[in-house]
């Protein structure tokens, strides 16, 4: 493997993580390595498709794959029962066979939902992810969750089923409208944070090198250059972060749970405004705040870090108050239907330090109504 790859090792799997710019180039001969002989399912969305996926397809033909193709509404709307049922008629109708694989084209609402079709139909076929944002490539994308949400709940419904291969074409980012790139940043401050000062560190640095010129508070973030190698190297040290996690604790047992830092309060607001109103990022990134400032209340970190986060995350144009209109007793209603709930008790993933965190589930209500506040 090029020195480019990382690889996930589970007791269920182990799988390549490349991430480059250009791999999607090299897909063909990825699947010929992966012995993949039977035909190709390429999921993607209707904003994605035209401007990656056509091509694709014609580079598979071009290598003798035979290739179906499907293109989801693109949005967080999609990733329903409803959408599912859709990929189930076309590949069962189509005949897929055990021996074919699924290619989930595009971030992370495409890659959960096609994931999630190829672990359940059949009883499941093979999968490979092909992320084409920033926040898929560095989270979504790896470690086999797939999933679809339920009115009451993000990700609620959902079967881990690990790829056989993920390819992350940096490339693909120079298409991606800003705003969801800025949402893309959440995720990788969420790594420097939890797990690693150095990428937390390298990202003040380039948001410093790149700083848009009313920062700090410029909803527009950095201004980056396609085809710069320092977002490369950044996301493939972000993406290193997850697969280490997932190499420890593949079904969330322990350590996984580290990376829903911010998500707690992130998947409340996202249920609660209505899937697509908040991109995921933007409501981790006011998730992170909140957990953040819970953490200094409860004494485990000071207030520098706070400051020194929710001033990173600004500088990537990533929002950290709440929507004026939402409600503090809803939130709190609706985290208590949060996949790690246990014994009706919130586990929240909270900093000490910039690269520590830890999991407490005695954060008492009133401290998060005044960290909301």
């Amino acid at each position: 493997m090029p020195n480019d790859t990382l690889t996930v090792t589970t007791s269920t799997s182990s799988y390549p993580v490349i991430v480059a710019e250009g791999a999607l180039h090299d897909l063909p001969q990825h699947l010929a390595n992966l012995a993949i002989k039977g035909r190709v399912w390429l999921i993607s969305d209707t904003t994605v498709f035209p401007l990656h996926g056509l091509a694709l397809c014609e580079r598979l033909r071009a290598a003798g794959y035979t290739v179906e193709s499907f293109a989801l509404p693109a949005g967080e709307a999609s990733k329903n029962g409803a959408q599912l049922g859709q990929l189930y008629d076309w590949m069962l109708g189509g005949a897929v066979e055990r021996r074919d694989i699924v290619l989930a084209l595009g971030g992370g609402v495409v890659g959960d939902l096609a994931g999630f079709a190829a672990a359940s139909v059949l009883r499941g076929i093979a999968l490979v992810q092909l992320p084409t944002t920033l926040l898929a490539m560095v989270d979504a994308a790896v470690g086999g969750k797939t999933g679809i949400n339920h009115a009451l709940g993000k990700n609620l419904i959902g079967a881990f089923h690990q790829p056989r291969l993920v390819l992350a074409d940096t490339a693909t980012l120079a298409s991606l409208p800003p705003r969801e790139l800025r949402a893309g940043w959440a995720e990788v401050i969420k790594h420097g944070v939890i797990s690693d000062a150095r990428l937390y560190a390298e990202l003040q640095n380039l948001a410093a090198d790149l700083r848009h010129p009313a920062l700090p508070d410029s909803s527009e973030g950095i201004n980056w250059t396609p085809g710069d190698p320092r977002l490369t190297a950044i996301i493939r040290r972000a993406v290193a972060v997850k697969v280490g996690v997932v190499i420890r604790d593949e079904r969330e047992q322990g350590e996984r749970i580290t990376l829903n830092y911010g998500h707690t309060i992130g998947h409340a607001i996202e249920a609660l405004t209505g899937y697509g109103t908040l991109l995921h990022g933007e409501a981790v990134a006011i998730g992170m705040h909140a957990a953040a400032r819970i953490a200094a209340c409860m004494g485990l970190c000071d207030l520098g870090l706070v400051k020194s986060q929710r001033a990173l995350l600004h500088a990537y144009g990533l929002p950290t108050a709440l929507p004026a209109a939402l409600e503090h007793d809803a939130i709190i209603a609706t985290t208590l239907r949060d996949k790690k709930v246990e014994a009706r008790n919130v586990r929240w993933v909270l900093p000490t330090a910039i690269g520590n965190v830890v999991v407490r589930d005695d954060v008492p209500e009133a401290l998060v109504r005044t960290a909301l506040s």
